[in-house]
């Protein structure tokens, strides 16, 4: 993660990446769920002039599947910190930073249509105590198959990542250091 912050112009942290990073970067802790996060949850755009989110509806849905969360109220503790997207459910989801060169996204956006099934199955065929993923399967029942609604948002998403990574990245990266200044 140190080494991001010289030679690489954006950074994308997924999950407990995005965790870890703000731990790392800021010293803003994660914190335990009384039960694990597991499902495909409404979230609320935040600031629809963040060029990351260009083009986002104003609810959208992402997959979350996690023990751990990290607190809005400690985001919006670091003035250099923007919530771009937020679930009243899965809390804040995307974060970046004022210049938007790290970005933390605490839900999965980049899942596949069968990923949540396979990890409920796994769980399950463990004998864990697991819930079926909230919104997830038609009428969350999993003999009626699996509703996707996250996928146009994930793509524009990372679409809309990739678009700014391409405009703004200098072509010599010794210019990281001045862009900074």
């Amino acid at each position: 993660m140190e080494y991001t912050k010289d030679n690489v112009f954006s950074v994308l942290h997924i999950c407990w990446g995005a965790q870890a990073a703000l731990y790392y970067h800021y010293g803003i802790n994660k914190h335990v769920l009384p039960k694990k996060l597991f499902g495909v949850y409404p979230h609320k755009l935040k600031d629809s002039k963040s060029e990351l989110m260009r083009g986002f509806d104003e609810v959208f849905y992402v997959p979350h599947s996690r023990h751990t969360q990290v607190l809005t109220e400690d985001i919006l503790k670091v003035p250099e910190l923007d919530i771009l997207a937020e679930s009243d459910i899965a809390g804040a989801h995307m974060v970046a930073t004022k210049d938007k060169r790290m970005i933390f996204a605490q839900g999965h956006a980049e899942y596949d249509k069968e990923t949540l099934r396979l990890e409920y199955e796994r769980d399950l065929k463990k004998g864990l105590d697991i819930d079926v993923p909230e919104n997830y399967f038609v009428d969350d029942d999993p003999a009626k198959g699996i509703m996707v609604r996250w996928r146009g948002h994930a793509n524009l998403f990372f679409a809309n990542w990739l678009n700014f990574v391409y405009q703004e990245t200098p072509y010599d990266l010794n210019e990281l250091d001045k862009m900074r200044k």
